[in-house]
């Protein structure tokens, strides 16, 4: 089991989700979440004082799945996120331990699903 951690631009999270369905991922969470990387922000002045954003507004997406979907999954993200310039995002593979489902107390691949 693997736990997919994402981060991508906000105005790109449709075309992601419809990639990720066309790959039969169906399962994520969303969360807005504010970050920098290469980008380094940008200037803007209010009232005529100047400063520095440098903290962007990002998605990350969390999908956890099953071994056989990592490259599908991979694959889809970087379809729907891919523009070509700084700021796409990144993706993260993590080893997940233990997953239970609370409706039926599944543990492992049977809760994922």
């Amino acid at each position: 089991m693997k736990l997919i951690i994402a981060y991508i631009q906000p105005h790109r999270l449709e075309t992601v989700k419809s990639a990720l369905l066309e790959a039969q991922v169906h399962k994520m969470s969303v969360t807005n979440s504010l970050g920098c990387g290469e980008q380094m922000g940008y200037e803007e002045s209010y009232r005529g004082i100047k400063f520095e954003v440098n903290l962007l507004k990002k998605v990350r997406l969390e999908i956890a799945i099953n071994e056989t979907f990592v490259e599908k999954t991979v694959d889809a993200i970087i379809k729907g996120a891919r523009t070509g310039d700084i700021g796409d995002g990144k993706i993260f593979i993590l080893d997940l331990a233990e997953c239970v489902r609370i409706r039926t107390g599944d543990r492992g691949r049977e809760a994922i699903g």
